[in-house]
């Protein structure tokens, strides 16, 4: 195939196509010479960002609740509640900016550097903070053994990797869905690398893939806004009642039916009446979530550095006995840290915090990695087709009379 532009009179075979960004990932400000309407295109939706940061506030939220829950059957409903969708709707929105992974070097390029080398110093930062602000000389630090947080990096890469096939099977959520209740199963897949979460959190990946604009314009509307309401007023309800009589460790989806005491059938069964909870649950907070721009819609691309982060802070206070106080354990205690757990993670996704963390998050790595060869001769075509753009418009203008 030739081009079918020949400015120099000669046909030229035609460069390869350029290597745009992934769409998870924060997309460079577009250059002010660019007209208006391009850059409007380029910005970024206020909806997304704003359900990722209030997605990232409830995980500080609930991890700032997990040492104060066992005193209140309520606010153990509450933490139960808020687990069963926090996560699923972060990693559905994951999911859907994933949609356009392919496996293009520039693409590749992203995930290592925004996925797999954070991965690897935070798996090795968390265990050495254990090492020394724990007091736990014991603790190895292992890249096969996900620790705390980083164990969605993890399940993040690899489900980013396997983004293609999804794309390309016929049936892709009820395939990931099986995979999920088989793994529900089958305690012998053991914690490296920490593949029961990997495998049974897939399904809420391959939805995300799934999912187009329009669906999440569905559970916007008014009517449903109005709809969630007591909707999560009867999950707090069932909460409050399962609470004595089921484990909030089946929404970790971190280990097996058996290894939770269970038959091996219920995995399955769990598995499929979690994901219908947490999807409802899931649509009722994205009803909620507002689509203009707000004070914190900015914070919503700096989320991975305020969750990978906090953990620092929450380890913190359980090695240093914060949570030992006992007013902490009373209502207004449960208020006070749930407010300092918001406030923390929405300092820690600002940008300062991330020109300061940038090198560990979002490393360059230009040296590690080949040049695409083609880059040098597309830029100079792009120039050289911007020269030409700007003459035809200068002499459309001249016969116009501009």
């Amino acid at each position: 195939m030739t081009n079918s532009l020949r400015p120099y009179g000669t046909r030229r075979t035609p460069l390869p196509p350029a290597q745009s960004p992934d769409d998870g990932a924060a997309e460079p400000s577009p250059p002010q010479n660019k007209p208006q309407s391009t850059q409007q295109n380029k910005q970024r939706d206020a909806f997304f960002d704003n359900a990722k940061y209030l997605a990232i506030v409830l995980v500080a939220i609930g991890h700032a609740w997990e040492p104060l829950k066992g005193d209140s059957r309520t606010l153990e409903a509450a933490y139960s509640v808020v687990y069963s969708f926090h996560m699923p709707a972060f990693i559905i929105i994951s999911g859907f900016f994933s949609r356009s992974f392919d496996m293009r070097p520039s693409r590749l390029k992203r995930l290592i550097t925004g996925v797999a080398v954070p991965y690897i110093l935070f798996e090795t930062a968390y265990p050495l903070f254990k090492r020394y602000v724990g007091h736990d000389p014991d603790q190895d630090i292992s890249l096969l053994d996900p620790w705390y947080l980083t164990w969605f990096l993890v399940a993040l890469f690899l489900w980013r990797l396997t983004t293609p096939i999804w794309k390309l099977v016929r049936h892709p959520l009820p395939l990931a869905l099986a995979i999920a209740m088989l793994a529900s199963m089958s305690p012998e897949i053991g914690d490296d690398l920490d593949l029961q979460r990997v495998l049974q959190f897939l399904p809420y990946f391959v939805l995300g893939l799934c999912m187009r604009p329009e669906h999440f314009q569905m559970v916007r509307r008014r009517s449903m806004r109005i709809l969630a309401v007591p909707v999560a007023a009867f999950a707090l309800v069932f909460g409050w009642w399962a609470e004595p009589r089921m484990a909030t460790t089946w929404f970790y989806h971190r280990d097996a039916a058996q290894e939770l005491g269970a038959p091996w059938w219920s995995g399955p069964v769990m598995t499929l009446a979690i994901f219908g909870c947490s999807l409802l649950l899931t649509a009722c907070f994205f009803a909620w979530v507002p689509r203009r721009h707000m004070w914190f819609t900015a914070l919503g691309a700096g989320t991975l550095y305020g969750y990978l982060l906090h953990g620092f802070l929450v380890k913190a206070g359980d090695y240093r006995g914060w949570y030992e106080h006992a007013w902490l354990h009373q209502p207004l205690g449960v208020v006070f840290v749930s407010g300092l757990a918001a406030a923390v993670v929405t300092l820690l996704c600002t940008k300062p915090v991330q020109r300061v963390f940038r090198f560990a998050m979002e490393p360059r790595m230009e040296w590690a990695f080949q040049r695409d060869a083609a880059e040098p001769a597309r830029e100079r075509e792009k120039s050289g087709s911007g020269r030409r753009n700007e003459k035809e418009t200068e002499k459309e203008k001249e016969k116009a009379g501009v």
